[in-house]
């Protein structure tokens, strides 16, 4: 086989070999750039263009080489799904930037941001003043969320009947029937508000896929027994 032949059969496979792995790993891959998918995607792609061009080295060594990295991330996709405590080791977790009007030096430092750095994302929020801003989180994915002041927010029909200070960053309270005691330790709700509330719907913790405290102190609560229409 003459190598220009084989540089394309190899070129051809690799493609097809990264575009499963990205359909099996699911569109997370593109969408929430962990640290173990930001370091998958490095991987693969070196091998992929290795396999492309470096026809000196055996075909099948790339292959399982696909084969074992592919094994690894689908496998450590699964525990983090299924485990909360795995999912902030492996992924890290949200880190607040700023808090009630106040800018936390220490996690900025801690995340690697500068003030500089903070105002670039916000203006991409399109906020040029950041004392408009209430909270602000940097994302396990590297993006910035953002909830401005009350008195910055659009107001819609619904806000016309309510008070303009009752907006409050929301409060996590059950994620995958698991009920979250340190959201519930630092924040104004008690265990015994969030029984006798799931005790109002008629379900236990354990049916509760998630529950949240809005931002307007409402409580919302998804079941497991959901299903998409």
């Amino acid at each position: 086989m003459s190598v220009l032949l084989e540089i394309i059969i190899r070129t051809i496979t690799a493609f097809i070999i990264l575009w499963i792995f990205v359909h099996i790993l699911g569109k997370r891959t593109i969408f929430q750039k962990t640290y173990h998918l930001f370091i998958a995607t490095i991987t693969m792609g070196t091998i992929a263009g290795n396999l492309t061009f470096n026809y000196k080295i055996s075909f099948g060594y790339f292959i399982l080489s696909f084969i074992m990295m592919g094994s690894v991330i689908y496998a450590l996709n699964i525990l983090s799904v299924k485990s909360r405590l795995f999912r902030e080791r492996i992924s890290g977790k949200p880190v607040t930037l700023i808090e009630k009007g106040e800018i936390l030096e220490e996690s900025l430092k801690k995340s690697g941001f500068s003030i500089d750095m903070l105002k670039q994302a916000l203006r991409g929020k399109d906020i040029f003043n950041i004392e408009e801003v209430e909270w602000a989180i940097l994302e396990v994915n590297g993006s910035l969320s953002v909830l401005r002041k009350a008195e910055y927010q659009s107001v819609t029909r619904k806000d016309l009947n309510m008070n303009p200070t009752s907006y409050k960053i929301p409060v996590e309270l059950i994620i995958n029937g698991e009920i979250l005691a340190n959201q519930l330790s630092n924040s104004p709700y008690s265990e015994e508000w969030l029984q006798a509330e799931l005790q109002k719907r008629k379900v236990q913790a354990s049916q509760v896929a998630y529950a949240v405290v809005g931002t307007h102190g409402n409580l919302y609560v998804d079941l497991y027994q959901d299903k998409q229409q």
